[in-house]
């Protein structure tokens, strides 16, 4: 089986992969997510992994590879010891230097460069991927199959929070559609102006976006994206795991076998 781990600032994500003739199949058999919690240490993680496995009949011993996408640095030391302590594997990085032929002209999150790696693969060239987590991010892809760049923009929770934090009567609120733009409450109308904001600001950027490259699909993934996906009729697909399918693809591309 091959362990694929995707870090992010809020969450991590877990997929666990079977594997077949010294190949990873596609989709992941399991997939967990924790919370990405910097002070944490691998014993601990590993505790909660470890449960996770023997919940479902699993053994780490049927660990054949592990490979990381991080945006958390100070984490990768821990599930770098990780790796070697309970599965006694190297863990592989996900980096711009090890992804292939796709080149990128700037430092790129993990996360981002496996979810465009895993969108080529799939679609093809000239799309978008958005991932909607803590940030909202938005990668593009050329009819040459170049990466082009793209846009970063917060999530909502961020902007949930900015409000919470920095005024003095606002609440903490859920994040979800209101019955109406006119709020008659005031968490109502933060759910409001956080919500159709957010959906405006999406639209408004694949918009810019389209009139600067062709873009023959727009695919979304990230934890957030069922909350917005069904406003913005241009997303072709929600993809949940397309990050952990990037890592699997990456990691096939340096290692043919198991």
């Amino acid at each position: 089986m091959f362990l694929a781990i995707d870090i992010g600032n809020t969450n991590i994500s877990i997929g666990l992969f079977s594997t077949k003739n010294k190949k990873v199949l596609q989709k992941p058999l399991k997939v967990w997510r924790m919370l990405s919690l910097k002070r944490k240490t691998a014993d601990e993680y590993a505790v909660s992994l470890i449960s996770m496995f023997s919940y479902l009949g699993f053994k780490t011993e049927q660990i054949k590879a592990v490979a990381t996408a991080s945006v958390v640095p100070c984490l990768n030391g821990t599930f770098e010891e990780l790796a070697k302590k309970y599965f006694k594997k190297e863990n592989f990085f996900i980096s711009k230097a090890n992804c292939g032929k796709m080149t990128f002209s700037y430092e790129v999150g993990a996360d981002r460069i496996a979810n465009v790696i895993a969108a080529k693969s799939f679609y093809g060239n000239g799309g978008i991927v958005i991932d909607f987590g803590t940030a909202t991010t938005f990668d593009c892809i050329n009819l040459n199959g170049t990466y082009i760049g793209g846009a970063i923009s917060t999530g909502p929770e961020l902007s949930a929070q900015s409000l919470f934090t920095h005024t003095a009567q606002l609440p903490k609120i859920e994040i979800k559609k209101p019955a109406t733009a006119i709020g008659s409450k005031t968490v109502e109308c933060m759910q409001s102006g956080i919500y159709f904001g957010y959906i405006g600001t999406i639209k408004e950027i694949i918009a810019r976006i389209k009139k600067e490259t062709t873009v023959k699909w727009i695919i979304a993934t990230g934890g957030l994206s069922s909350l917005v996906t069904s406003e913005v009729e241009e997303i072709k697909a929600v993809l949940p795991d397309l990050t952990l399918e990037g890592i699997r693809i990456i990691w096939e591309k340096n290692n043919k076998f198991l």
